[in-house]
């Protein structure tokens, strides 16, 4: 990002947060002041009640799960999904909502805690803004309506209710069932007002908790330079772009005065004539991106293509006019920082392959190339950008100065941000979970953290009588990762999992379609089809159906919806029928 927008002018540019991220950052930032995780992986093992709210974790985060099923201090686990998951499964509780009502259910919720008066009013009073407003708005939200709405009863409402008030650390998790939304931002918000007003925050066990999957999950949001400046700083700011310009020695006019267009906005330059070229690193948007149709159908409008990736064979490569061969995990030195703010340190154990190259070195030679080297002078190694970046982030919430050498990364098992050079924070050993709002401050200038809220929206595509039935989309098995560019060159990852489409749906259902266990069928929505067999399972709510995320046929049939406010894609909800396979499929 930086060598795209300082050295080569490019304005445009966004990162993966986009697909997976984008919702819960924006939530945070309007709700704390800054895109602020609050917790650490150690309330996992805190929580004496603990909600998971669209989300697998068993399957998807095995690790973190792991954490939970050792935990001596839970009572009790809420699982909230339509579906009936391998987590869900293990629950004590497994609220099957209908798809897209987790917004209502929260507002109803929080009615329910309000009218009881289980509310936490010292916290609300000391470090919240909009409460009031907040209160107004859920008792528009009564049982009867929530029910209607979610498919809940009003006494399971009140029960979920009662055992947020009874908890005594009380935590809420979620992940891309929240976030890949219509309404994503107002849903997570919903659930940190929840948090908010019973005090549930900044104590062990607690907090309105976002789990990414990726391993550089905040490296990317804090430094990918796309859609925010280096170190959480905004474009918009001038005195933000003059400290970076002076912290790194460039012009000022080298850094644009204004933020990227988002991922589908990009596209849509495309189309329009005003971009010509498309730079993609390290992700596969020709398998990943909705309605992946309307992707293809862009690129092949590009009058050049770069790809920067492992593998020459994933989706996007193949399409790539010139394919730059990087170095993988194990292959580079580097940084990540993980989903609970943990810097983590990358050691080289073997030389890339071939031609491949660091993804460092690849920016280093082009820079140079197009004439702009001079600029990063003082990247040369990936210990000098972390030390450089690290110095940028002095006075931000995302602090990184207490850092004194890149081994200590190394040595200390990795250290959180916070962790400015003060006494402090140094007073404490950097294996100390950092966990966020203990003193019930936050990022907003007042100090107060925000209730955000707003009207649940509909879905921008509603099943009809010509497609009668809801596809979700996930984590299909824990041997299946994302597109599977790599997991699917694993033998014992591919006996792991079902090789081919497949797809759930519910025994009702399939009984009234008259449909058999086992037989190959086309799935269709409005904007593509593909071929699966079908697997009947009461797993899946009736009117929905399921196919895993990682087969290539997938996003041709997803919709390309996205939330108005952080613009990530709605992946999991869009209207579709089934039928048999016809004899004229084939043609």
């Amino acid at each position: 990002g930086s060598l795209a927008k300082f050295g080569m002018g490019m304005l445009h540019g966004d990162s993966n947060t986009r697909q997976c991220m984008a919702s819960a950052v924006t939530a945070y930032e309007q709700a704390f002041g800054f895109d602020a995780p609050p917790y650490c992986y150690d309330d996992l093992e805190q929580s004496d009640v603990l909600f998971l709210i669209g989300s697998n974790l068993s399957i998807a985060h095995p690790i973190l799960w792991s954490r939970i099923r050792k935990s001596r201090q839970l009572r009790r686990l809420v699982v909230v999904d339509p579906r009936r998951t391998e987590t869900a499964m293990a629950a004590d509780e497994h609220v099957a909502l209908v798809p897209k009502s987790d917004l209502e259910l929260f507002y109803g919720i929080a009615r329910v805690l309000l009218e009881r008066d289980w509310i936490d009013r010292a916290f609300i009073d000391a470090h919240t803004r909009d409460f009031d407003a907040f209160a107004r708005h859920v008792r528009a939200f009564s049982l009867e309506r929530v029910a209607a709405r979610t498919g809940i009863s009003p006494a399971r409402i009140e029960r979920l209710a009662e055992w947020i008030h009874a908890g005594e650390r009380v935590s809420f998790w979620w992940t891309m069932g929240v976030n890949q939304s219509h309404q994503g931002v107002r849903t997570a918000q919903a659930i940190i007002n929840v948090a908010l007003m019973t005090g549930n925050i900044g104590r062990p066990g607690t907090g309105p908790n976002s789990i990414t999957g990726q391993c550089n999950a905040m490296g990317s949001r804090l430094f990918s330079n796309t859609t925010s400046l280096l170190g959480g700083h905004k474009f918009t700011d001038y005195q933000h772009r003059e400290k970076v310009a002076r912290h790194l020695e460039i012009p000022l006019e080298s850094i644009p005065t204004q933020p990227s267009w988002p991922y589908h906005r990009i596209l849509e330059g495309i189309v329009r004539g005003e971009i010509k070229a498309l730079w993609i690193v390290g992700t596969n948007p020709a398998h990943s991106w909705i309605h992946q149709v309307f992707f293809h159908d862009v690129v092949d409008r590009l009058e050049f293509l770069v790809v920067q990736d492992m593998y020459s064979t994933t989706e996007t490569a193949r399409l790539a006019h010139l394919f730059l061969p990087a170095a993988g995990w194990g292959e580079k030195e580097g940084t990540v920082i993980n989903s609970e703010r943990r810097v983590g340190r990358v050691r080289r154990v073997r030389k890339p392959p071939g031609e491949a190259l660091a993804d460092i070195t690849i920016f280093q030679r082009i820079a140079e190339a197009w004439g702009c080297g001079r600029l990063f002078r003082y990247w040369r190694s990936p210990d000098a950008v972390f030390r450089l970046l690290a110095s940028l982030t002095k006075g931000r919430p995302c602090d990184l100065t207490g850092i004194t050498s890149y081994d200590q990364l190394g040595t200390a098992g990795g250290i959180q941000w916070p962790f400015p050079a003060n006494a402090t924070v140094q007073n404490r050993p950097p294996t100390t979970g950092r966990r966020l709002f203990e003193d019930g401050q936050f990022y907003h200038a007042d100090g107060r953290a925000r209730f955000v809220f707003d009207a649940p929206r509909e879905p921008l595509e509603i099943r009809t009588e010509r497609f009668p039935y809801r596809l979700l989309t996930g984590r299909g098995s824990a041997a299946q990762w994302h597109t599977q560019t790599r997991t699917a060159k694993s033998s014992v990852l591919r006996q792991m999992a079902p090789t081919a489409v497949y797809v759930e749906m519910h025994p009702e259902d399939a009984y009234r379609e008259g449909l058999q266990p086992g037989q190959t069928v086309i799935v269709e929505s409005a904007r593509g089809r593909l071929r699966a067999r079908l697997a009947v399972t009461p797993t899946v709510p009736r009117g929905s159906l399921f196919i895993p995320m990682h087969y290539s046929e997938t996003n041709r049939l997803t919709h390309a919806a996205f939330d108005p406010v952080s613009h990530q894609p709605s992946y999991k909800d869009c209207a579709v029928r089934l039928r048999p396979l016809e004899p004229w499929d084939g043609m």
